[in-house]
């Protein structure tokens, strides 16, 4: 248990993450807010609901990468700071909107899209900052104590917020979550670190658009990272429109209401909390746990669509909650700990913008394959998706980055992982655990 906590022993990286928990709290009672505003207030419908959350994701695309240039480039105490009151006032301007009765599905939309411009400036840097708060040695810890923050936030904030919207309406929800942003705006001012020894960063040089072009070439450069983002596209893009499709499920499938389907949410984030605590355990994050979990992710997704009834959906949704957040966990503390620290912030960035920069495509394809085919189709084509795109980067990538797939038929039929060292000591990878030397089942 100290294992799985340990980076809770840095008094600055405490404070922090004890102020993101009350602030992620908040998150999702928007989300799940915003989506029931949409979805049942506004009487908008799946289409409506998948423009709002793909508006919401449209600036990992287009603000994304200036986001990670300017968490290489300035102090991030007081950008993070900026960001956060940005992202509370626009809770409690729909918060405004909602209680006054002059919400429109317009203003929904607009406010997503800011959502999202400030949740891609904010999120390079946040992710970034983690290692100026702990040693390298607790880095992998803390990026998996992050996770575990947001998703005890994620277990927390939709039974919360489906309660309260049954209780005192929409309204209220956006404004509770526009104050939480005030926590971790104090719990910044009273860092105590030096940021000029904490980082000791290096300009480059160069314009804006050259710094960027940065980030990309070192992507580029290696097949290891190329892999990880193909896997995180398919993901982000069809499988995980949780919040969309749960909704779609919960009212179109099992004839239920705003308590059933915050319950869904809470579900969820049982299992992605458990994937959390799990992944904080372990020291090195391997990429064909990256690559066969999202393999494992489609097919669960696959299964909970077909469920008969309410209860076996939502327990089939904590197996996919902690595969999801194996999956995402290992990715990116992949990236950050094998990334160099000056270019960090872009990287990061670049693969946020692959992660949740394609819901703006999936999550109205999503919401138009629930309108036209059902729910039921929302869940089950993500799920295939995700597969595919996990076979192309196995097949076609991974060979590159030093890992082998062989068909293996004793003692058992299945396939052969087996790492090449030589090839990943030349891309200057860091060796593995002992364990992940020698070849074994996928």
């Amino acid at each position: 248990m100290r294992s799985t906590f340990r980076a809770l022993r840095h008094r600055d990286y405490r404070l922090y993450w004890s102020s993101m928990l009350v602030s992620n709290i908040g998150t999702w009672m928007q989300q799940i807010a915003q989506l029931w505003l949409v979805l049942v207030v506004l009487e908008g419908g799946a289409r409506a609901t998948g423009i709002t959350m793909g508006l919401q994701f449209v600036p990992f695309l287009l603000v994304a990468p200036f986001g990670g240039l300017l968490a290489d480039r300035l102090p991030k105490r007081p950008l993070l700071i900026f960001t956060n009151a940005f992202m509370g006032s626009i809770g409690l301007v729909l918060g405004m909107l909602t209680l006054t009765g002059v919400a429109q599905i317009w203003h929904a939309y607009i406010l997503a899209f800011l959502l999202g411009v400030g949740k891609a400036l904010d999120n390079p840097a946040r992710q970034s900052f983690v290692s100026e708060l702990v040693g390298p040695d607790d880095l992998p810890n803390a990026i998996a104590l992050n996770s575990t923050s947001f998703n005890a936030a994620r277990l927390i904030g939709p039974g919360v917020a489906g309660l309260l919207i049954h209780a005192i309406g929409t309204g209220w929800v956006f404004m509770i979550n526009g104050i939480t942003f005030i926590s971790p705006i104090i719990a910044l001012v009273m860092l105590s670190y030096r940021p000029a020894a904490a980082t000791g960063q290096k300009d480059s040089g160069g314009t804006a658009f050259g710094r960027l072009f940065e980030g990309v070439s070192v992507v580029r450069s290696r097949p290891d990272l190329l892999m990880i983002m193909l896997v995180a596209f398919g993901l982000g893009t069809f499988g995980m429109n949780f919040e969309m499709t749960m909704a779609l499920m919960a009212t179109e499938v099992y004839d239920k209401g705003a308590g059933e389907y915050g319950l869904l949410g809470s579900v969820l984030a049982v299992g992605t909390l458990t994937g959390a605590l799990m992944s904080a355990r372990r020291k090195y994050p391997r990429r064909r746990l990256i690559v066969g979990g999202a393999a494992v992710f489609g097919l669960v997704e696959i299964a909970a669509a077909l469920m008969p009834n309410y209860v076996l959906f939502a327990i089939a949704l904590a197996p996919l909650g902690f595969i999801t957040m194996t999956v995402l966990i290992s990715a990116n503390t992949y990236v950050q700990t094998t990334v160099p620290q000056q270019v960090r912030g872009r990287v990061l960035a670049l693969y946020m913008m692959i992660l949740m920069g394609g819901k703006p495509v999936g999550a109205p394809v999503v919401g138009w394959v629930a309108d036209v085919f059902g729910a039921q189709w929302s869940f089950i084509g993500g799920g295939i998706l995700t597969i595919a795109f996990a076979l192309v980067a196995l097949v076609f990538i991974a060979p590159r980055s030093g890992i082998v797939v062989r068909p293996r038929f004793r003692p058992r039929p299945g396939l052969a992982v087996i790492v090449d060292m030589q090839k990943k000591q030349a891309l200057g990878l860091r060796p593995p655990p002992e364990s992940d030397a020698g070849p074994q089942a996928a």
